[in-house]
């Protein structure tokens, strides 16, 4: 099992080869090693990420089958199902980081920036259970100059939104807190650019 600093220096090292264009993981997988993994897996990190075509977790920290235990949903924002699925890779597998992976020009803060500035005009009520949980991040946003700058308020927004699901999970969770009271687990921010393919740390 791997410690925190060690998951996260993982993920680091993977995503350097990834921005390099020097990935190995995806070459690596051989036909025998997936069948001998249909019996189990062994993540040693959670992230938590947008469903995004464009920021495949394993693709991006250039890591293989059955190393990360992913979850993605538009806005990676932090709802009841997410939080169970964080819980249980946790408690099964002892990962030790959860990542929660935000990006640049994610649809889902724009969608949620659209909503705010047109609200005659409201989404479906599904989508709209997405905006209403990006909602906080925008709106104080929108009480300051960033209002008057769309590309930086959906900049600010991102990472105003990792920053909240952060917060969802290190105390929305009695198991997750327990954990993380323990010294077991760490809950940290990340972006994804998807103009340079570098993923940024945050230390809130």
């Amino acid at each position: 099992m791997l410690t925190a600093q060690e998951a996260l220096e993982r993920l680091k090292a993977g995503n350097a080869r990834f921005v390099k264009g020097e990935a190995v993981q995806q070459k690596l997988l051989s036909h025998q090693e997936r069948a001998e993994m249909a019996s189990e897996q062994n993540p040693f990190a959670i992230v938590l990420g947008c469903s995004d075509s464009r920021v495949p977790a394993e693709m991006v920290f250039d890591q293989g089958l059955g190393d990360l235990f992913v979850i993605r949903v538009a806005g990676n924002i932090v709802a009841p199902s997410q939080v169970g699925s964080v819980e249980f890779a946790a408690e099964r597998y002892d990962c030790a980081v959860v990542v929660v992976l935000g990006h640049s020009h994610c649809g889902a803060i724009q969608a949620t920036i659209d909503t705010l500035m047109n609200p005659q005009q409201p989404p479906s009520s599904n989508l709209m259970s997405i905006v209403n949980r990006v909602r906080p991040s925008v709106e104080i946003l929108m009480q300051t100059d960033l209002k008057n700058d769309l590309k930086k308020l959906s900049a600010h927004a991102v990472r105003s939104n990792v920053f909240a699901s952060v917060n969802q999970l290190r105390h929305g969770s009695a198991v997750l807190e327990s954990l993380i009271e323990k010294g077991k687990m760490i809950v940290v921010g990340a972006e994804y650019s998807l103009e340079t393919g570098e993923v940024s740390f945050f230390d809130f």
